[in-house]
């Protein structure tokens, strides 16, 4: 297999320091309900060219015992602006961070990013416990 020219550019990412999501008590966890969020400015840079990526984030979750704090989740995506991160990358640290503040019952994120090269792209992850 040919080595790509993107190889050892991402090695790190999985220990990347971001702003904490913080959460508060759930005071209705006995119950099922759907949150919606929608951060429809992401911004990331292409590690490669340093060129920047839009795009716009979708969380849908059912709260277990905490519900992420909103403004705490914006300032933990306005720190990727000056991050190079693959896509594959960014939605899979962003999950992870997210799954890892809240422990949701349910979650599923999504980012759309707008067309670079003439290519879009869609990354999706979900979680049920």
């Amino acid at each position: 297999m040919k080595k790509s020219e993107y190889e050892g550019l991402q090695e790190n990412i999985k220990k990347l320091k971001l702003p904490e999501i913080e959460v508060f008590e759930n005071k209705y966890y006995n119950r099922d309900y759907t949150i919606h969020l929608n951060f429809p400015e992401f911004t990331t840079l292409c590690p490669k060219t340093g060129l920047p990526d839009f795009g716009e984030i979708e969380i849908e979750y059912k709260p277990a015992k905490y519900c992420v704090e909103l403004k705490s989740l914006k300032f933990y995506f306005l720190a990727y602006r000056s991050v190079g991160i693959f896509y594959e990358n960014a939605v899979n640290k962003i999950f992870d961070d997210f799954i890892k503040a809240c422990s949701p019952k349910e979650a599923k994120i999504m980012i759309t990013y707008r067309p670079r090269g003439g290519i879009s792209a869609v990354l999706t992850r979900e979680y049920r416990k």
